[in-house]
């Protein structure tokens, strides 16, 4: 599995690059341009990712923007539901707004900061991700 872990906090991201290393390859973005130009190189190449985990508020490009370009190729490339990246949207937030913005521009799941391991992996089992 392919994984992409965009989040601008170093420490968050050092956890998440290595908690996910143990299901695949994990490439990592510090904001949201690093994130879509990512996921561009990754699809131009034939090697798309399985996942990002995708931090709401970045610099430059926020989370729910990138969200949306992403979701916005998708459809221009006529990818399907099944084929489409999966998308967990990961928030120190408590605004039940953003998680329903998210929801609204087509993320598959939320997880909220500090992240809880057991049920960002029970996410992915219930995406089909991991068994």
């Amino acid at each position: 599995m392919r994984i992409l872990v965009a989040e601008d906090d170093r420490i968050s991201r050092t956890f998440l690059q290595k908690f996910m290393s143990q299901y695949g390859e994990v490439d990592v973005a510090v904001d949201g341009m690093e994130a879509v130009d990512l996921y561009m190189d990754s699809i131009k190449t034939q090697n798309p990712y399985d996942l990002l985990c995708l931090d709401i508020m970045m610099p430059k490009v926020d989370g729910l923007k990138v969200l949306k370009v992403i979701r916005q190729l998708e459809a221009q490339k006529k990818v399907s539901e099944e084929e489409h990246l999966r998308i967990i949207m990961m928030t120190a937030l408590a605004d039940v707004g953003y998680v329903d913005e998210a929801f609204r521009q087509g993320c598959d799941a939320y997880a909220s900061k500090p992240v809880d391991t057991e049920k960002v992996e029970e996410v992915m089992k219930n995406l089909g991700l991991i068994d």
